[in-house]
């Protein structure tokens, strides 16, 4: 290893360290690859969380020569799995992303309108979401995005100052309603059947799976905040990703544990238009599993709002209660933003308290809420 790439997975690891980001220094990390971009260099490492977690994507760079071991700040990552088919491109659309990012902020400063508390490094990793558009061909129509964010949501891509920008074949990187967006096009499937795995979870879709078996590219979608709140920034995102699934050759949303159904996340997404609802069922997917104890029930979505996911185990009550409870006490949680604790109760009547656990998940990865209903 030389000592540039020594020097960058040092500097990786301290970053993945931060309180914000894992909290601690990761469980392994190697070095996975570089490129080159922008006339700059890049690494990619995978980690792990833990001794037997998934790998992980992260990107570091850039550095001008061989020799420096200073780099341009352009670390990032989505904790998203590591895949070797893709890993490049999106590391380069997390770079471009970050890249986009620190451009407007210098532009903004030299204006003298930026602000000390409005950087990329203070914002939590709450705000951030991102997920995978499945394409049954291998071609992408970002213009055809464009005009459907434009026609469906009032969002444009285009810089505020009229200038074309930068913007790279198959990736699109821009800035609305207070978050970094980039649309990144992939020339392959989901690999090692991982979607088509998820897929089997999706109870309102019958088909999920037969259909996801079908996607052959994909868009890797990510949204994040620049000065929106988590919930803003969700609502960014399912715009987008409906705006994405409009294309002809998208046939589900892999995203919160699950695929969508193109159909039903676009008409979920519209009640924000008529009713102005928060499109919670866009975000957070639930899980129901019944076993021989009885129902367990789990939601996956809610760490992108910088709370605790909650499983319900061994309940009583039928599938669609303990759904209809789920759906509940997220909606209850993301918009007030509450945080539950381990200890204490909860409960939607004076009389209902209902305690709370945490835990190491049963079917999550990482430690969850348990609830007793």
């Amino acid at each position: 290893m030389t000592v540039q790439q020594q020097a960058a997975k040092d500097s990786m690891i301290e970053w993945l360290a931060n309180e914000q980001e894992l909290g601690h220094k990761p469980s392994k990390i190697e070095l996975a690859g570089e490129f080159d971009l922008h006339d700059m260099h890049y690494y990619i490492f995978k980690y792990k969380k833990t001794l037997f977690g998934k790998w992980l994507v992260g990107v570091y760079g850039g550095y001008e020569s061989p020799s420096d071991t200073e780099h341009c700040g352009h670390v990032f990552s989505e904790m998203q799995p590591y895949h070797p088919s893709t890993a490049e491109q999106e590391a380069v659309a997390m770079v471009n992303m970050i890249r986009e990012y620190w451009m407007k902020q210098a532009a903004q400063y030299e204006a003298g309108e930026a602000s000390e508390d409005n950087t990329l490094d203070s914002n939590e990793s709450s705000g951030i979401f991102n997920g995978f558009i499945l394409l049954n061909s291998p071609e992408c129509d970002l213009e055809q995005i464009k005009a459907n964010l434009l026609h469906d949501w009032n969002i444009s891509s285009s810089p505020e100052d009229g200038s074309s920008g930068e913007e790279k074949e198959g990736i699109l990187v821009f800035e609305s309603d207070g978050c970094m967006i980039a649309v990144s096009f992939v020339d392959a499937p989901v690999p090692d059947g991982e979607a088509e795995h998820y897929a089997q979870g999706n109870y309102l879709w019958p088909e999920a799976v037969e259909v996801t078996k079908t996607h052959v590219s994909q868009l890797i979608l990510a949204v994040f905040s620049r000065a929106a709140s988590p919930l803003d920034s969700g609502r960014v995102y399912t715009k987008l990703a409906a705006s994405c699934l409009k294309l002809p050759n998208a046939v589900g949303l892999y995203s919160s544990g699950t695929v969508f159904q193109p159909e039903l996340f676009v008409e979920m997404a519209e009640t924000m238009k008529s009713d102005d609802l928060f499109p919670l069922l866009n975000l957070v997917y639930f899980g129901l599993v019944r076993t021989e104890s009885g129902v367990n029930g789990y939601t996956y979505g809610l760490r992108a709002f910088g709370k605790d996911e909650i499983e319900v185990l061994d309940s009583q009550v039928t599938p669609a209660e303990l759904r209809e409870f789920l759906m509940d006490i997220s909606l209850y949680i993301v918009e007030q933003n509450v945080t539950l604790r381990d200890g204490e109760t909860i409960g939607f009547s004076a009389e209902q308290k209902l305690p709370i656990m945490r835990s190491e998940g049963v079917y999550l990865d990482g430690d969850t809420l348990k609830i007793k209903f």
